[in-house]
This record gives structure tokens, C-alpha cells and sequence, in this order.
């Protein structure tokens, strides 16, 4: 079974790092890093750097897909043709497409969420939304047929675990569990809006937009927003023309 880990420049390390943890324990996994081409590339933290193993013309097929997210570059990278375009092409063959975070912004921009249920990030529901998808503010993994999204970060874990389910069944997935010893007992109970403080959610809520901004997000916005809006004016003229027919 390949698997494609999505990596760009300011992408969340735990988004990609944490459902391989799990992934790679699948029987006969392939786990590949695929990116623009093969080499490294810096974290949104800046000082951790990932490695793309594959180029996309090195992976036209995989089993599975995991698009993860980022604080900085959602924008940039949702207006990345080519990835958008691998993207839609892979999407055709895929047994899962899936998403981690804001990767499920990446996954609206290439036209694979209009009307679907999904989750992102707590921060960028409305956004998800905007782009067409059906938000689920609430849950941590949304399944909607091959498509599964999971929300902000650490659901990435949760998302590696289920997957690891469905493919390999519960037993090969509580043993990966265990190997893993994934057994969170966080010392705090602040991870989702409906548990934290409106302080809490306040200092969060600063705290991203502190690290999402910058010039080329900025620049990026009008890009992706334009594509958008023309994809759906292409997509009612043919519903128009399909029933004049």
C-alpha cells in the first residue's frame, strides 16, 4: 500500500509526523514524502526541516493521501497549482484522501469539498465554509465516503489511528496503539473551544494570527479566492448547459 505524505515549505511538523507514526506500521506500507521534489523543506517554525523523499510525477497513484496543514502558508499552498493538480488527479484512484488541520483548506482549493462534511482547525471553519465544504465544528475525524478531514494538529494522531482501523482492522490497530503508547492524558483540558476559557480562547486566537500572517499569505488570499469563484462560475454554467440538453 503507498501512502503520500504531503510536504511544503511551512507546513506543521506533528500534522505530517504524527499519522506516520502510525501509517508506517501498516503491513506492506510504502510511505512516501511527496513534494515538489525531493529534498528538504523548513517547518512554519522555521529551524525544523522535513525531507520530501518523491517528486509528484514520482507518485501518480497512491492508496492513500494525507494532505497536512500550516500556520503560516495555508494560502500560498492552496494556490499552488501543482500541487492542486496532483491533487484532483490522485483524488481519482485514492482509496482515502485525507487531510490534517488546515490541510483540509489545500483539499478545498482543489474542488474536492464542495458540499462535503469536514473539519479543520478550530481558527478556520468559517474559512472552510467560504470554500465550499460543509464545516463540522464539533468532531475530530469526519468521514465522508473516501474523504476524511480531522481537525487542528494533534487529531492528525487520531486520524493515523482510525485509518490504520479501516485498513488493517482493530486488532493491527489497538497493537500500533500500543507500540506507540498513545494513551494521552493531557494535564490540561483546553483542546477544543467549548472547554477553554474565553481568555484562553482570546490568547489563542492572537496567537495564530501572529503566526499565520505574513506577505505572501496576504498576497495569496485574492489568488485562491479568485480560482475559487471562477471554478464555481464554470461549474453552474455546465449545470445550465447540462439541462438545456
Amino acid at each position: 500500500m503507498q501512502i503520500a505524505i504531503v510536504l511544503y515549505p511551512g507546513v506543521t511538523a506533528l500534522d505530517a509526523v504524527g499519522p506516520y507514526e502510525l501509517l508506517r506500521l501498516l503491513p506492506d506500507a510504502d510511505v512516501r514524502f511527496v513534494g515538489a521534489e525531493p529534498g528538504p523543506v523548513v517547518a512554519d517554525s522555521g529551524v525544523l526541516f522535513l525531507g520530501v523523499t518523491h517528486g509528484y510525477e514520482h507518485t501518480p497513484a497512491p492508496d492513500v493521501v494525507l494532505v497536512p496543514g500550516s500556520g503560516p502558508r495555508t494560502a500560498t499552498t492552496m494556490a499552488d497549482r501543482r500541487l492542486v493538480a496532483w491533487l484532483q488527479q490522485v483524488h481519482r484512484t485514492t482509496s482515502w484522501t485525507t487531510s490534517v488541520c488546515t490541510g483540509a483548506m489545500i483539499l478545498a482549493a482543489a474542488g474536492l469539498l464542495e458540499g462535503v462534511p469536514a473539519t479543520t482547525h478550530w481558527n478556520v471553519q468559517a474559512g472552510l465554509a467560504a470554500m465550499g465544504a460543509v464545516p463540522q465544528r464539533d468532531e475530530r475525524i469526519v468521514q465522508a465516503g473516501k474523504i476524511v478531514t480531522a481537525a487542528g494538529v494533534s487529531a492528525g494522531i487520531d486520524l493515523g489511528l482510525w485509518l490504520v482501523g479501516q485498513i488493517a482492522g482493530r486488532e493491527h490497530a489497538e497493537t500500533a496503539q500500543l507500540y506507540i503508547e498513545y494513551d494521552p492524558r493531557p494535564p490540561f483540558d483546553a483542546g477544543h473551544p467549548s472547554k477553554a476559557s474565553r481568555p484562553t480562547r482570546e490568547a489563542a486566537t492572537r496567537l495564530a494570527r501572529s503566526i499565520a500572517v505574513n506577505g505572501s499569505e496576504v498576497r495569496a488570499v485574492p489568488v485562491v479566492a479568485w480560482r475559487r469563484a471562477v471554478s464555481r462560475f464554470q461549474a453552474a454554467a455546465d449545470r445550465r448547459a447540462g439541462g438545456r440538453r
